[in-house]
């Protein structure tokens, strides 16, 4: 990766030898590896059973967890922040779990329309819950930095699955409370 990264440099017209530049293909081909580190990951050891039961039948929504991702089309970042909720059914997930398991697909290259269902299938199939909402909104440098250079444009996607999709009013309780 180093030396792709060298080879880019170089092909921008830069010298790769001047003193600014000289360890850059190091350091971003680190830098990539960790932004991409959610291939690595593995979703059910990092879940690791920390399923718990509970009588719990109300709503359970973390909110404004925040994620950063790369453009799949320009291998640019996108950021923001991510809304997830579920309706237990007889067991509830660790808390930290919800934001481990944003943080592996969000350290992909992706698409945020992909990002946000593979989040909520992930959630659903391991937890089992009646119904899950996980919305995302975020800004993207791709359409920012180049191209139509919308600065304050902000993207948001939702997936709702199970009684998030079935019920209107359990999508309205979701989307309220995450405002």
């Amino acid at each position: 990766m180093e030396e792709s990264y060298r080879k880019i440099i170089q092909s921008i017209g830069e010298d790769i030898n001047r003193p600014g530049l000289k360890t850059t293909p190091e350091r971003a081909a680190k830098a990539f590896k960790y932004l991409t580190t959610g291939y690595q990951d593995d979703v059910d050891k990092v879940i690791n059973n920390a399923l718990f039961p509970s009588d719990n039948d109300e709503m359970i929504i973390v909110k404004d967890i925040e994620l950063y991702s790369l453009c799949e089309h320009h291998l640019l970042p996108f950021f923001g922040k991510c809304h997830v909720g579920y309706l237990p059914n007889g067991k509830i997930i660790g808390l930290s779990k919800i934001a481990r398991v944003v943080d592996i697909y969000a350290r992909r290259l992706q698409v945020q329309e992909n990002l946000t269902r593979q989040i909520a299938e992930t959630l659903l199939n391991h937890t089992g819950a009646k119904g899950i909402g996980v919305v995302i909104e975020a800004k993207h440098l791709c359409m920012m930095m180049r191209g139509v250079e919308k600065q304050n444009s902000i993207m948001k996607t939702s997936c709702m699955l199970g009684d998030f999709r079935a019920k209107s009013s359990t999508r309205a309780e979701f989307l309220s409370l995450i405002q």
